[in-house]
């Protein structure tokens, strides 16, 4: 199974972006450990990104993974993602995320996630409203094009 990996500080969107792909109902739940959502979307919590000692974690439920997803909120005040945090995942291609985006009234916010995005080396950098269907396809083409043998009902 091929599968998409999502990571990003708690409350950044990920549970909520991984039940809009998979075409779950949205629904929050706090993630306490790895959870597979759909066939392949792997869930992490966001304390393994928020707190170094926890990066092995991210990086062996990589292994498994075809496509890494960085999520960073446009509501967010402040980032954790280091610089080159891609170079640890193995030359998998990494696409950037920007969340809530519908939800950010600060415009400036949102260029700045994008440039730390860049740094910590997303191939591609996406805004995403979880309102917004067009957002969510415009993503799972992407996802599909950086992994053809990923398919995204």
């Amino acid at each position: 199974m091929k599968k998409i990996m999502m990571i990003g500080k708690i409350g950044c969107g990920k549970t909520t972006l991984g039940q809009r792909l998979t075409g779950e109902t949205v629904s929050y739940r706090k993630t306490q450990s790895i959870q597979v959502i759909g066939d392949g979307i792997v869930d992490t919590p966001g304390e393994y990104l928020e707190q170094k000692q926890f990066y092995s974690a991210l990086i062996v439920t990589a292994v498994e993974a075809d496509v890494i997803l960085l999520l960073l909120s446009a509501t967010d005040e402040q980032s954790t993602f280091s610089p080159r945090m891609s170079s640890m995942f193995g030359g998998k291609p990494v696409i950037g995320v920007i969340t809530k985006t519908d939800l950010c009234r600060d415009k400036e916010r949102i260029r700045t996630g994008k440039e730390i995005l860049e740094i910590a080396g997303a191939q591609e950098i996406l805004e995403i409203g979880f309102g917004d269907d067009a957002c969510i396809e415009t993503l799972k083409s992407r996802i599909e094009k950086s992994s053809p043998a990923i398919q995204i009902p």
